[in-house]
């Protein structure tokens, strides 16, 4: 599955999803626009390095919705489109009862891993995080994928609109995709 995250407006992203064999899914807008990283770019990084299956993007690779539809252009009938929606809510269900935990540990990692990484960068922290601490245990796992945290962070900050950072789902390797014409 090929994940990318475009730049699609000077404060705005969408997180595309791409199946071997299937159309397109997109979010967009995506949540928690950042111009230094996104939200949806922390959550992949962390469930890539903590190999979680039942995150957002495993559970996308395994045939779930995640929030992430085929838009109008894609091709075919709107009914067609609703169907593949219902096949894929129903799926995606699925995929929440078998879930181990992972979407539990990816929301709370992802969460560790944002603030740890805005307080390193210098970024502006929310006023909510700033109270919030790395318990000791999850140290190691935060400063791991911090070090991943950082090298999207320089890509997507020189990224200009109509790019996009587009990775193999787990790996957390990014190809960079300009513009056509840039």
């Amino acid at each position: 599955m090929e994940v990318a995250f475009e730049r699609t407006g000077q404060r705005r992203y969408a997180t595309v999803i791409t199946l071997p064999g299937r159309q397109p899914r997109r979010m967009d807008p995506a949540p928690g626009y950042d111009e230094n990283i996104p939200h949806d770019l922390v959550h992949y990084l962390a469930e890539s390095e903590l190999g979680l299956s039942s995150g957002v993007f495993g559970r996308a690779a395994a045939g779930g919705g995640g929030g992430f539809v085929e838009t109008a252009e894609t091709p075919g009938d709107s009914r067609r489109r609703a169907r593949a929606q219902r096949r894929m809510n129903k799926r995606e269900a699925s995929l929440g009862k078998a879930d181990r935990g992972d979407m539990a540990r990816s929301e709370y990692v992802a969460g560790l891993c944002d603030i740890a990484w805005r307080r390193r960068s210098g970024a502006t922290t929310p006023a909510w995080a700033e109270p919030v601490t790395i318990p000791p245990e999850d140290a190691p796992t935060v400063d791991r994928i911090l070090n991943r945290l950082d090298e999207a962070a320089a890509l997507w900050r020189d990224l200009p609109v109509g790019g996009s950072l587009t990775f193999t789902w787990p790996d957390a390797t990014a190809r960079v995709r300009l513009p056509s014409g840039a």
